[in-house]
């Protein structure tokens, strides 16, 4: 099936030079150019993936990013014109999957884009009949990628999902920062502790400590402990 990419970007020029490449990728594209624009397209089409300006007119991205999160789990790639590490924080904190600072490269993006998607929605490389993933009172079903602790649903972005699970398959293993750069990016990795810092703090606070500790190592990395 094809996927569709939503690209929010009040900059004309830049937005058609992002479309061109996504459409020669073979994805669909769907245009807004302020943020109430983007959220009526999210409601009315299926989005598989978004691709997500700060600083847009009359509600900006953070905004976006907030409301869409409350809805949808669907990947979202932040961009913005600001070098301010504490914006990159914040987008990480509201639930973006990705960030990029404007200039960038076009291919660089499209890469990142093929990445997210490759790992949202592609069955390559998942173990065959693997539909459930269970540790202490956390339950993950992968079908619907949904994930409960003690019988109560969790809201979790993609890039929290994909850490949890990699933390719940290698249970017990010490995971270093360097490895889930790897596994969850996938590509040269442009943030920094910080960064990966806030994805787990935010996986702690969901997960409440209620059936799993994720540890931090010093000088390592993350383990997780399933508790009985």
């Amino acid at each position: 099936m094809q996927k569709t990419v939503l690209i929010v970007e009040d900059e004309d020029i830049l937005r058609e030079i992002v479309k061109d490449y996504l459409l020669n990728e073979g994805y669909e594209v769907l245009e807004a150019v302020d943020g109430n624009e983007a959220l009526d397209i999210f409601e009315e089409h299926e989005v598989h993936l978004i691709i997500l300006d700060i600083m847009l007119p009359e509600l900006d991205g953070w905004s976006v990013c907030r409301r869409i999160r409350k809805l949808s789990d669907v990947p979202i790639i932040m961009l913005t014109a600001r070098m301010d590490e504490d914006d990159t924080l914040l987008g990480f904190e509201l639930g973006a999957d990705d960030y990029i600072t404007k200039p960038y490269s076009p291919p660089i993006l499209l890469a990142r884009v093929r990445r997210l998607m490759d790992s949202r929605y592609s069955s390559v490389g998942k173990v065959p009949n693997e539909d459930t993933l269970v540790s202490g009172g956390i339950h993950v079903h992968f079908p619907s990628r949904t994930v409960t602790v003690d019988g109560e649903s969790i809201s979790l972005t993609h890039t929290e999902f994909e850490i949890l699970t990699y933390l719940m398959r290698n249970s017990g293993i010490i995971i270093t920062r360097e490895q889930l750069i790897i596994k969850i990016w996938g590509y040269e990795f442009a943030g920094d502790d910080r960064t990966i810092n806030s994805h787990i703090r935010n996986l702690r606070h969901k997960l409440d400590n209620k059936a799993s500790s994720i540890v931090t190592v010093i000088r390592a990395g993350y383990k997780f402990e399933g508790k009985a």
